[in-house]
């Protein structure tokens, strides 16, 4: 029988903004009179994770890939719906939770353009000083040879 690890149902978040009508009549008008809409940053999504899987988070920009790992870790409220990370609401922000999981938010500056991956993952060890044994680890966990 498969562990959940990751529940995800119905999971919306939504964000109040603002139209302002253009020149300075509109920015006078907003300060007494706005008008709001919501921008649906992730609009009812629903998976789940089993223990042991590993998955791939892609898709367009502004697709809420990065707004759903920051529900997922508790930065985020969600709008509505139902998040279980481990059995445990990630909003409640309990430390049993916080202590299981780290989360690296990076962009493509992650990675050097004129080096291949496998060299860019190195010159990150480097960087952040990560022991042998650790990389090694990891690396073996994504399905390549460790260093030797």
């Amino acid at each position: 029988m498969d562990k959940t690890i990751i529940e995800v149902k119905n999971l919306k978040k939504y964000y109040q903004v603002y139209k302002k009508e253009p020149g300075i009549t509109g920015s006078l008008k907003s300060i007494f009179n706005r008008k709001y809409f919501d921008v649906k940053a992730v609009d009812d999504i629903s998976f789940k994770i089993n223990e042991g899987e590993l998955v791939g988070f892609i898709g367009p920009n502004g697709a809420g890939k990065t707004t759903t790992l920051k529900t997922l870790s508790g930065l985020l409220y969600p709008s509505d719906g139902e998040v279980k990370v481990l059995g445990i609401n990630p909003s409640d922000r309990k430390p049993e939770l916080q202590k299981q999981f780290s989360l690296i938010m990076g962009q493509k500056n992650q990675l050097w353009w004129d080096l291949p991956v496998w060299e860019s993952l190195l010159l990150n060890k480097a960087i952040y000083e990560i022991q042998d044994d650790d990389f090694n680890k990891n690396v073996e966990e994504l399905g390549r040879y460790p260093l030797k």
